[in-house]
């Protein structure tokens, strides 16, 4: 790759950093590693993992996925997949009693499903499953029920499991039909109930068993150790009355503890921890078809089934996001499939997510690249941050 183009990235990351902050100390919580045909050709820190304490972002710095949890959750249910204990058309209901008798919000009330939730439609958020969100009465439910589950952790500190926590969110109005469209939901989470049904061992231990442990993943995991709290990131978020950034007082998607000890609900859509060396590790077994330091988690036709879109022209219609142009979705990961029309450079197959803080992972297989990009700031800055990045690494190439 041309080294003179990728020292643009130190630039263009340190102008994005700051943004319409005026706290002079603004820049905080930035990484970024480019891997290019298995080599690491780009890599940088810029700016605080934590301002207050005036601890500077580092190799070894631990930051929260959020949503790129998502990518790893769906590799552990296609470990199920190739050992036969799992098939993506099996219905929810056969591991969770909660998705039994599941309803539909309609306009008229609540009426029955027309197919039951299968393994695929959380897969491909296609379920109708919802996130908590009062802004559309199909989401209203499902707040009340989060609001519900924060209020026993922090009133009665009676946390909820992520067996139960799945079958609260099978009991709750779906959005449409399965099958009928895309909606971005709870299923990620659902999925690790169905893996633990199925193991025998709690979401995390078998993450660790099936992934973490053979990938040498060593900092990943639901919370960050005592030990290691010196190297976890603040979490920060940008106050429009101070324009300053200060650190986050709230979650949300029913993470609880700050990760600062192990929870009771292990979330597969958004409650991991990792750092860039780690996800390194995962991002290169996927661009591998499955292998990594002679390693083999999944095979070749696994992740080549991952990888492609599954949406229909029916779904694709409901997956609107602008961040999203060109791209179709499936097994929890954006699949580009129309580069002409992405706004920014990228291959068709590239595929990958972000996360709620802005941190975000792009693994392409054409290029044999992956772009991992970590910010810690609620709502990042923006996708055209992104584009800007992925751009000049994608002008690299020779």
């Amino acid at each position: 790759m041309n080294q003179t183009i990728l020292q643009r990235l130190n630039q263009a990351i340190s102008s994005t950093l700051t943004g319409n902050c005026d706290d002079p100390d603004c820049n905080v919580g930035a990484a970024i590693a480019v891997i290019h045909k298995g080599r690491e050709v780009f890599r940088n820190e810029y700016g605080y993992a934590d301002k207050e304490k005036k601890i500077p972002m580092a190799s070894d710095s631990i930051f929260r996925c959020y949503s790129m949890t998502k990518p790893i959750t769906s590799a552990a249910v296609m470990t199920l997949i190739e050992k036969g204990l799992l098939s993506l058309d099996d219905r929810v209901d056969r591991y969770l009693p909660g998705f039994q008798d599941q309803k539909v919000f309609t306009e008229k009330g609540l009426v029955p499903v027309n197919t039951p939730v299968t393994i695929q439609h959380l897969m491909d958020m296609t379920a109708g499953v919802n996130y908590p969100d009062a802004s559309f009465p199909a989401g209203q439910p499902m707040q009340d029920m989060i609001d519900e589950y924060y209020r026993k952790i922090f009133e009665e500190d009676t946390p909820t499991t992520t067996l139960d926590l799945a079958n609260l969110i099978g009991q709750q109005p779906l959005k449409f039909q399965p099958g009928d469209g895309w909606n971005y939901g709870f299923c990620a989470d659902v999925l690790g109930a169905v893996i633990e049904t199925i193991s025998g061992k709690t979401f995390g231990e078998y993450l660790k068993e099936t992934i973490f442990e053979p990938l040498g993943m060593t900092d990943t995991d639901f919370y960050v150790p005592e030990e290691k709290q010196n190297r976890f990131c603040q979490n920060y978020q940008y106050m429009p009355e101070t324009k300053t950034l200060e650190p986050c007082t709230w979650q949300h998607l029913g993470l609880s503890y700050f990760h600062l000890k192990k929870p009771a609900f292990e979330s597969g859509g958004a409650g991991l921890v990792s750092t860039i060396n780690d996800y390194s590790k995962f991002a290169q077994m996927m661009l591998n078809k499955g292998t990594y330091n002679g390693v083999r988690i999944l095979g070749r036709k696994t992740v080549e089934e991952m990888t492609k879109n599954h949406l229909t022209e029916k779904q694709l219609a409901t997956y609107d996001w602008e961040q999203l142009a060109g791209y179709g979705y499936g097994n929890l990961m954006r699949v580009l499939i129309d580069p002409e029309h992405s706004f920014c450079l990228g291959s068709k197959g590239e595929f990958g997510w972000d996360g709620w803080l802005g941190c975000y992972v792009s693994m392409d297989p054409v290029e044999d690249l992956a772009i991992i990009y970590v910010i810690q700031k609620c709502g990042g800055n923006g996708f055209r941050d992104i584009k800007v990045i992925r751009n000049i690494v994608y002008s690299a190439l020779e």
